[in-house]
């Protein structure tokens, strides 16, 4: 029993270490304002990432990728509310052979229409100040002053330069509306319409002749949960309390906008590898003018054009927000995995993160194996048994092995692997998974706590090394999957603007 319940431990505590070594690699964060740039262009800025099989009932033969932008958004955000930016380009990018490169991209175009709605006033026709005109139900009503529809590109090969195909549904459509935002329970008639409203626009997609899924684009409620007030006021806050404390979800009365793909397995792995990496990005154009006199008319702003020019990368949660140098944030969001190990190497190998909890907390010692080979081992390749694909090359990126089945809603374990349950995170990434409590574990060296001849997982350090790498740490923020929906597209209906 002793033995067994050690093997556990020590089980639990790779798969929960390997979880949170993304905290201090180099990877794409759930970034809520992480970046300068992207405090200034917030439509572009992605705060999270999540790929996991599908675990609605029915569609296990399926991959859920949910990319959410525009960090921090009230729900009382009219006139104009939150669009996405029809000068960017929105994109979810497919490793499947573990080269670390672009195999399959899911591209995003937006487009704004306005319908010129006008009230006679006194004889005149004057234009409206508002969204809509009256209540909301169906697609594109007459009621909806502004049309915001969407393109989906399937690029296989490199993003720029690769094979491109115009998704279209499964009749024939290839231009898609999105549901505008929750503007409010008297504008869809009563409270909860919404989502009556939002699901008329999930969409029967095909992917060629590997098969169909679908695809939702929409405001949903913020899934992420962390004290992120606290934390980031030099963690002000118990880290070793116990998991559930009070400490408040921050993220809790807000909204976010998500793009969200469901795809046949088939149609994203290659052959016999069943591990993909994936990231999602979003760029802008290179060059803009400001139209100092603009015509009346939507997106009259600006003049954009050259090349695309990547503003946002997010793959892996919680990096650059705390382990990217601030100086480095832009430069991190404007690369490829492919460059991480040149551009990147010293804030894994010798992360910061451990040494300013230590300093915070003295009794917590930082790890002292340097480079930190530990963190090197769990960034660049996935874990070995459970998500690295053969021969793969080191790059930074959410991996999911599609070969472990999904787990129920009502089983899964909050803690992924280290909770016993394998199809969650590191393998992939689910919306009740907590990845701040994770992260900070692994930072600390929970990884160099395995020692012995069974270890399967051999990180070149040794628990001498990370003499905090056992603790629990934690932010004292904790949602489990029954907080979400159990089925497509998961995340919660947004909060309405009349609250």
């Amino acid at each position: 029993m002793r033995h067994m319940q050690k093997k556990f431990l020590r089980t639990a505590a790779i798969l929960t270490g390997t979880a949170l070594m993304a905290l201090s690699s180099p990877a794409s964060a759930s970034s809520h304002r992480e970046a300068p740039f992207l405090t200034n262009s917030p439509k572009v800025d992605g705060t999270d990432f999540y790929m996991f099989r599908s675990y609605e009932a029915n569609r296990a033969g399926f991959v859920t990728m949910i990319a959410n932008y525009q960090p921090f958004q009230d729900p009382q955000g009219g006139p104009n509310f939150y669009q996405f930016d029809e000068n960017a380009l929105y994109e979810i990018h497919i490793d499947n052979n573990g080269d670390g490169k672009d195999d399959m991209t899911f591209q995003f175009r937006f487009k704004s229409t306005s319908k010129k709605t006008a009230l006679n006033i006194g004889g005149k026709q004057v234009l409206i100040p508002l969204m809509n005109s009256g209540t909301i139900s169906g697609i594109n009503p007459a009621s909806l002053n502004v049309r915001e529809t969407f393109t989906i590109d399937m690029v296989k090969g490199d993003r720029r330069g690769g094979t491109r195909t115009r998704l279209a549904s499964t009749g024939g459509a290839n231009e898609f509306d999105k549901p505008v935002d929750n503007i409010g329970d008297k504008t869809f008639g009563s409270a909860g319409a919404y989502e009556t409203y939002a699901n008329q626009h999930i969409y029967n997609v095909s992917f060629g002749s590997c098969g169909a899924g679908r695809v939702f684009v929409g405001q949903r409620k913020e899934p992420f949960y962390i004290a992120v007030g606290k934390i980031f006021d030099l963690f002000n806050l118990n880290p070793l309390g116990p998991e559930v404390n009070g400490n408040p979800n921050n993220l809790e009365g807000k909204n976010v906008s998500s793009i969200v793909v469901e795809a046949p397995i088939a149609c994203l792995t290659n052959g016999t590898e069943p591990v993909i990496g994936a990231y999602t990005t979003a760029s802008v154009r290179q060059g803009r003018l400001i139209n100092g006199a603009p015509a009346t008319g939507l997106n009259n702003a600006s003049k954009e054009g050259g090349a695309w020019a990547q503003v946002s990368r997010l793959g892996m949660p919680l990096v650059n927000e705390v382990v990217i140098g601030l100086d480095d944030k832009d430069k991190f969001n404007a690369s490829k995995p492919t460059d991480d190990a040149k551009n990147f190497a010293d804030y894994v190998t010798n992360p910061v993160l451990p040494a300013l909890i230590e300093s915070l907390f003295p009794t917590a010692k930082a790890p002292t194996n340097f480079p930190r080979t530990d963190l090197v081992a769990a960034f660049l390749t996935g874990i070995a048994g459970l998500n690295q694909p053969a021969g793969v090359k080191g790059a930074e990126m959410l991996r999911l092995n599609t070969s472990i089945a999904p787990t129920a809603q009502g089983a899964q374990s909050p803690l992924g692997v280290a909770g016993g349950d394998n199809a969650g995170f590191p393998n992939g990434r689910r919306p009740a998974d907590d990845v701040v409590d994770l992260s900070v574990r692994v930072a600390m060296g929970a990884l160099c706590q395995l020692t012995g001849a069974a270890d399967t997982f051999k990180v070149g350090c040794k628990p001498s090394d990370a003499p905090a790498g056992g603790l629990p740490f934690n932010d004292g923020v904790r949602k489990t999957a029954a907080d979400f929906k159990p089925a497509f597209p998961y995340l919660n209906t947004p909060l309405p603007g009349n609250q």
